[in-house]
């Protein structure tokens, strides 16, 4: 049956008209209170009070190092051990989530009210909720820590997808909100997100290898990987990494354009150092993949591109001596030292490909989040279907899946990810020739 239009008659206009002006003044006089806006921000799936949001964002965010990832020494860590890793986790978290639900707040209505948008403010919501009752006590038995890994779980699995869904929804609310905002937000918010799964990842990981049964999770501790510390491998061979994304991006470059660049490494294929697998598996997909793309599409595809490794020396004030000690507090729970004797401080990886270079029209633009060389139709389209250029299929670290082909968040994401931890990535271009890019890692170490 159709609906019929509703018709307000006189006598209820009389009733309704002093009620939307006392509306307005309620509107008025409570926006004069800060903590009185429910209206600043979506409705929550979830009650939490402000009050306690905003007292924790206050708090400073504690920049999060490699050394504080494996301060716990090697798994299997002691029971106790264990106690002091979920809650120096639980230290951090609710603090760094509160800081990101405060950024969505203070992002305009309009934006912040888009679906995909008010999608991650309530993940974040959700994620603080079941963080906030253990803030209340210590860990101190198994029990408690098991409920608890369980909710970190829960954790990383609600967040998984949050780039491709933010992605989206800015992408709709570009008439709303400026580009220049737009990566200044998603800058912040990103690298802010890289450190939030690595600590609770890495709790999970040494949870995880801290328990005989659930030792072979290959989510989070290789099999037989005796470097391994959680997600941290402290003698990562950056050049079999290279070995890794080269074999997946060929594949796939080969299936859209029917040919394959080859790759060669020298310089110092033989170093390792510290670092977060994932994340370099990430960078360096991303990178090869413009390199194979820029190199086929400008008929050089005979032409190999070039990987070079450099281990970066010991400076003559190297703390790494000391680092073995300070970051071992409890070197007898341990089987032996975190660090092996040849970890290096850092590592820098050119890749130098003969694709023509960036144009100038689009190098001040690379690192911007959103821009993309794809035409508006083109990028609709990959919104919808997040496949429309096979080259840009790629796994991102930490979940973020195809479904960002095409979108530009690729290298500048990537250059978050090498930045997190005190590294960085420098583009080079050559108009007309080729493109060098400098990937530098640092290691293990407090920086």
């Amino acid at each position: 049956m159709a609906s019929r239009p509703m018709v307000l008659d006189s006598r209820l206009i009389r009733v309704l008209c002093p009620l939307k002006r006392q509306s307005r003044q309620l509107a008025t006089a409570t926006s004069k209170i800060p903590q009185s806006r429910p209206w600043s921000h979506p409705p929550a799936s979830v009650n939490i009070d402000n009050d306690q949001v905003a007292r924790l964002a206050s708090q400073p965010l504690h920049p999060l190092t490699l050394a504080d990832l494996v301060r716990h020494g090697r798994p299997p860590l002691s029971a106790e051990t264990l106690f002091s890793s979920a809650n120096f986790t639980l230290s951090l978290l609710p603090i760094r989530l509160a800081h990101r639900i405060q950024a969505l707040r203070n992002l305009p209505f309009i934006v912040v009210s888009n679906p995909h948008i008010s999608r991650i403010y309530n993940n974040y919501i959700h994620s603080l909720s079941t963080l906030l009752p253990y803030q209340e006590r210590r860990i101190t038995n198994l029990e408690d820590e098991i409920q608890f890994t369980e909710v970190m779980a829960d954790l990383v699995q609600t967040h998984s997808n949050t780039i491709p869904i933010l992605a989206r929804g800015f992408l709709e609310c570009r008439k709303y909100i400026s580009a220049a905002d737009v990566t200044r937000f998603l800058d912040e918010h990103l690298r802010a997100r890289i450190g939030t799964r690595l600590i609770a990842e890495q709790h999970i990981a040494l949870h995880l290898s801290s328990q005989p049964h659930c030792g072979r999770d290959s989510r989070y501790q290789q099999d037989g990987c005796s470097s391994c510390i959680g997600v941290i491998d402290t003698a990562l061979r950056p050049a079999e990494i290279i070995r890794h994304c080269e074999s997946f991006v060929s594949e796939i470059c080969e299936l859209k354009y029917g040919v394959r660049p080859t790759v060669v490494i020298n310089g110092q294929p033989d170093t390792t150092l510290a670092h977060v697998p994932t994340h370099l598996e990430y960078i360096l997909t991303e990178l090869l993949k413009n390199a194979f793309r820029a190199t086929v599409e400008s008929g050089k595809e005979r032409e190999p591109i070039e990987v070079t490794i450099a281990a970066s020396p010991d400076p003559p004030s190297s703390p790494l001596a000391e680092m073995k000690t300070v970051l071992l507090p409890t070197e007898q729970e341990t089987s032996g030292p975190i660090l092996p004797d040849s970890c290096i401080p850092g590592v820098t990886i050119r890749i130098r490909d003969r694709g023509g270079g960036i144009s100038p029209e689009t190098l001040p633009n690379i690192w911007a989040y959103s821009f993309t060389t794809f035409g508006d139709d083109e990028v609709l389209d990959v919104s919808n279907n997040g496949n429309a250029d096979a080259l840009n299929a790629i796994s991102g670290a930490g979940g973020d899946s195809s479904s960002l082909a095409g979108l530009g968040y690729g290298l500048p994401l990537g250059r978050a990810y090498a930045e997190h931890f005190g590294g960085g990535v420098q583009v080079q271009s050559l108009w007309g020739w080729g493109t060098d890019v400098y990937l530098k890692l640092r290691g293990l170490g407090r920086i």
